[in-house]
This record gives C-alpha cells, structure tokens and sequence, in this order.
C-alpha cells in the first residue's frame, strides 16, 4: 500500500495554487536608485587550470567547499514546499517579458534550407524514429543541407500559435514556461554555400539562420579535430526564465540545456553523425570561443532588485558539443593547446551588437551567485579522447510505435497542457519507452551511458526515476523506481524505505532494471506532490526524475550541480519524444514539493533529491486554439 508511506504535512488542505502569482513566498521589489545599490563584482572568469577533485592546495579545497556549499544553499532555498514556494514575482509584468529571440544586429544573416515536414517516405534521409535506437545510417558529410537539416530538427521553430489576440512561437527543443533561455553556436570549417572560411554563427531559430558573428582561423579545425567534425556551443540567459519564475529559474534553465542537447543529439543521429560533451573545457574557453565576452560584467545586487539592468542579459556559456561521424576512431585532445588556441579568439572581429530584450528587470542575485560558484574550470589532460562504441537500445515492443520518421516526431512535438484521464497504455509499451530511458543499452549492467542519446553526456548515469503508475494495462496501479546506474542499486535500498518491496514487475524484460516499491491508487499522491496539478494524476503513468545528488558534487565539483539537471533534460527529451511516437503526449512538470517527495521515498539528507518531474498520457486539445506554420510565421510574439 502506497498510501501508509503518505507524508504527514500532504493532509494539509491547500488550495491548488496560482503557480505564477506567489504571494506568501514573493519578496518586495525595491527601486532604489542604482547608484546606492550594494553589489558584488564577480569576475568574468573563475576557472583554473587543474580539475575540482584534483585539489590538494588547502585554500583551494576551502574554495571548493565553499562553491559546493553555494550550489547546496541554491538547491535547498529553492525547494518548494507545502506551506512556501520557492521566491518568485508577485505577478507577470508583461510590459518587460523578455523576447524570445536573441540577434546580433548587424551581423551577416545566412538564410538555412526548409524541409518539408509531412508524411515522408522511409529513406536514409528520413529513418524511422525507432530505427535510431538500433544502429545509425551511413554518415553525410557537412554541408549547407545537413546543417540546416540538423538546426531544423532541433532547434527551430516548429509551429505558432494563435488564439485571440495572442500569438506565440513553439520549438522543436522543449522549455519551462516556453521562455527559451537557450542559445546556440555553431563552430565550423568552411560549409560550401554558407561559409568560405571557418567561422562562429549564432543560430537565429525565428529566421532558421545563421548569424556569422567571427571567421577563425583556418587552422584551427584540422590541428584539434576530427576530419568532418564541428562544434555546437550553447548559452543561456537566466532573464528570460527568472522574469516568470524568479530563484528557481536557475534549475530550469538547466534542465532546457539538457533538452537542447538531447534534441541536438537525435537530429544529428538521423545525419550519421555522433555528439559528445567536450566537458574539459572550462567556462573561459567557451565564453571566448562563443564570443560571448562582448556581454559586460554584471554587478549582481546583495539582494532580489527591480530596475533597469540590461547587463542582466547576457548569456552564460553552458557546454559545447562536438558533432562527428557515427564510427569514427578515438582520437587525441590536448585541452590545454585548445584552451591556448581559444584565447587568441579575443582578438577576432566580432560581428553584430545583441539586442536588448526588456526595458526593466528583477534580478533575483542567488541566481547568479549560484552561476558563478558552479562555473567548470579548465581541466587539463591531454590524451585519446573517448568514443564509446554505439550501443543499441533493447527491444520488447517495436509494434508500439506508430511508424513515424524522426523529423515527424520530432517536429509535433508538444508540452500537454491537460491529459484526459482515460487514455490507457499496454504494459509491453510501458516496458518498451523504459527500454529507451535507461543509458548503457541493450544487455549488460547499467552505468555507463552509451546509448542514444545519453551517449552525448561525458559521466556515469546519476539520475534514476520513481515512476507513479496509473493507467497501465496488466500493471497494478503504484511506486515503482527505474534504476538507471545499477552502481546505485543497494545504495537505494538502503536509503528507502525498509518496507517497499524492489521486486521485478511481471513480464520486465530482463535488462530493464525496473522495480515495484508499493502498489496502490496513487494518483491523488502524484497530484498533490506535483503542486496540485491535476496533469500528474491524468496521464499512464508520471515519475520523478531522481539524482545521486550530494555524492556527485562531492566527487566532481560545484560544477556537477548544473549537470545534473542536464541529465535529467536528456532523460525528458526521450520521455517526450518516446510518448509521441507511440501517440501520445507528455509534458516535464518544474512545479514539485521538493522534500515530500524524498519522505515518501524515504531519503534522508542530500545524498538523492528529485530534479525533474514529468507526465505521459493522452493530451487534451484546445480547439479555441489555431495552429500555424513555423516558416513563415505570422513574425511576431505578442
């Protein structure tokens, strides 16, 4: 029975709450004058060049410490909970919401190629979805098609929307509250038809262009990489989510990288072509390489502020991923030379002033003090880098799937806003979307992350998942937990309750590591523990996303506390990407109350803490409104 191991505070008789109006929790906004406002100057750079765990100089171990306990203080300041939410605005001020576009004005524009998006034959150029989890077609070489086809499948625009007097873009790649605080670069040798030199482009989802902001030198490629590679570097700006979600902003700003990296992944998959994390470089490499340097230093307030600051704008470089044939061999990296090289891309001309994106801001400073405190350094090593063989995910239900090519699932993706409570599911469905959650593929332990497109990330799996089902066919309706790193296995056992059960469900595929904690009607559990929200109980099943939390920094650094939302991004992206093709929806749900959700599992302290929640089921369409092709769309978000 799930319902003993109900937390004592969920019999509290709260009111589902107005998830973007927080009045108990909201913090006054001031608007001192600007000149007597306390700040703190953070330096642009914080990187060093030795990796966190090797640290042995004891100021340098108190200076990690201390950055891990400021990802610690961010994480649990931002719980929400049943008496108070995280801190948030009081309202919307829709006179100052951020425009979702990102330009460099002035900078060359190059138009991207279109394709179509309706029913395709089934070719090498357009393979089915699930074909992609058992091996990848040949590779295609770079050029203005691929690339196009590759930002078309991932990062663009995929539809408008418009009812009313309102009308708004949607993407390929997914985002909290459809805000996208993601950016992108494209790093690159020379591409016939875009390009006679090497250069650095911003993407420009709302044009599908590319916005050359700096040639590079012609070197650069052929001395650091692979032959038909090139790079993909992505930003965020904290802005644009922090104006509707205020501190917690910061947490899903990351699980949008994690998004964007596993959409980036699945389209560069459909081209033959590999993605990895080039996780050595340290966040001064990527900001200059990004040319994302041009972004003043911002002054960040002692305290949550309103004002004009358009320094609040900038974008904070995330990662950088090398895209690269399927079945290339391993190859060397010097990080060290490559960081040398990079920092010679400060004295290149760059292109093209960035747009302003509001009149006035608030800036909630535990955000950016967390950004800084997390910043990776430089990790110098110099050695083969790894290209893991690719691994095949299993199979126990291939005829779940609708038969639908990559683009076509892809590109109808969408967020659910509402799911239906009746749509069922078949359990051998159930087991077949796991299959394809878990991160080492077909036979063997699970751990390390070889599969698509898990396989982009550079770490063990840290992020496991407690699955609430509700309406699977031949499974009983209860908390289940999906182990993801089996390293973890008795780890967990030992951490959650004595009394669940860690038995196999009836007919789980073998290498599906999936267990059955308690069984019992759970939905209103999933319901109240989800914020109230109606969609967590209304779907086949919806689960919390659960990370090795407090042990990963430890061992890595401050700078694992960004990753793993990515991870937890990357898990989202196949769950919606897998209820698509199978004919359903699914929606990531940011709105959970943190702790209560680690009573009922039982754990105690940081050492694992729910990072993303998330619901798949069958979606309830609003017919008031329109939809719209993406290009061209109607041009404008009002």
């Amino acid at each position: 029975m799930v319902l003993q191991f109900l937390p004592s505070r969920l019999c509290l008789p709260l009111n589902a709450p107005h998830f973007h109006i927080l009045p108990s929790t909201s913090v006054s906004l001031s608007r001192p004058n600007r000149r007597t406002i306390p700040t703190m100057s953070f330096p642009s750079s914080s990187s060093s060049s030795s990796a966190s765990p090797s640290v042995t100089d004891p100021n340098k171990e108190e200076e990690e410490q201390g950055k891990v306990a400021q990802a610690l203080k961010y994480h649990h300041q931002t719980k929400h909970s049943f008496t108070n939410y995280a801190r948030g605005p009081r309202g919307l001020d829709w006179a100052n919401q951020p425009n979702p576009f990102r330009r460099y004005i002035s900078a060359p524009l190059i138009p991207l190629l279109h394709f179509p998006a309706e029913k395709q034959a089934i070719t090498d150029d357009a393979p089915l979805y699930s074909s992609l989890f058992h091996s990848l077609p040949p590779p295609k070489p770079i050029s203005q098609s691929t690339i196009s086809q590759l930002f078309y499948d991932s990062l663009a625009l995929s539809a408008w929307k418009t009812t009313g007097y309102s009308t708004w873009s949607l993407r390929v790649n997914p985002s909290s509250g459809n805000l996208h605080p993601t950016e992108a670069y494209l790093i690159s040798p020379p591409i016939q038809s875009l390009s006679d030199s090497p250069f650095v482009a911003h993407y420009a989802p709302k044009e599908h262009s590319l916005e050359v902001r700096a040639t590079i030198p012609s070197g650069f490629f052929p001395k650091f990489f692979p032959e038909n590679s090139f790079l993909i570097g992505i930003s965020s700006i904290f802005w644009r989510e922090a104006w509707k979600y205020g501190e917690r902003a910061f947490r899903y700003c990351n699980h949008d990288v994690g998004h964007a990296i596993g959409a980036v992944a699945m389209a560069a998959a459909t081209l033959g072509w590999d993605v990895k994390l080039l996780d050595g470089f340290g966040y001064d490499d990527l900001q200059k390489l990004m040319g994302l340097d041009i972004f003043p230093e911002f002054k960040v307030p002692s305290r949550p502020i309103k004002g004009k600051f358009p320094d609040i704008e900038f974008e904070h470089p995330d990662c950088l991923l090398l895209v690269f044939p399927n079945g290339s061999n391993q190859f060397h990296v010097n990080y060290k030379e490559l960081s040398s090289a990079v920092k010679e891309f400060l004295n290149l001309e760059w292109k093209g002033k960035p747009n302003s994106l509001s009149r006035e801001h608030v800036c909630w400073d535990i955000i950016y003090r967390t950004a800084e405190a997390v910043k990776k350094p430089l990790t110098v090593q110099s050695g083969e880098f790894p290209v893991d063989q690719f691994q095949s995910s299993g199979i126990c239900s291939e005829n779940s799937y609708k038969g639908l090519t990559v683009r076509e699932v892809v590109r109808k993706r969408r967020s659910a806003v509402d799911m239906d409570g009746v749509t069922v599911m078949e359990r051998e469905t159930f087991y077949q979307i796991l299959l394809h959650c878990v991160p080492s593929g077909n036979g063997g332990k699970h751990r390390r992350q070889l599969a698509l497109p898990f396989r982009a990330l550079s770490w063990d799996a840290e992020v496991h998942a407690a699955l609430f089902v509700h309406r699977v066919v031949g499974l009983p309706k209860g908390l289940y937990f999906l182990v993801r790193n089996e390293d973890h296995l008795e780890e967990l056992k030992r951490a959650t309750r004595p009394e669940f059960n860690w038995e196999k469900p009836a007919g789980c595929p073998d290498d599906l590591p999936l267990y059955e904690l308690a069984t019992d009607n759970c939905q209103e559990l999933a319901k109240r523990l989800s914020c109230h929200q109606d969609i967590a109980s209304d779907g086949c099943f919806s689960l919390g996303m659960v990370a090795h939390f407090e042990p990963a920094l430890s061992d890595n650094g401050a700078w694992m506390y960004p990753r793993l939302f990515w991870e937890t991004g990357v898990l989202g992206q196949v769950l919606y990407l897998e209820a698509h093709a199978v004919g359903i929806s699914a929606t990531g749900i940011g709105c959970f109350f943190d702790d209560p959700v680690h009573e009922l599992l039982g754990f105690r302290g940081s050492k694992f803490q729910s990072l993303y929640h998330f619901t798949i089921g069958g979606p309830v369409l609003d017919k008031r409104i329109m939809s719209l092709p993406a290009y061209p769309g109607p041009g404008i978000d009002t």
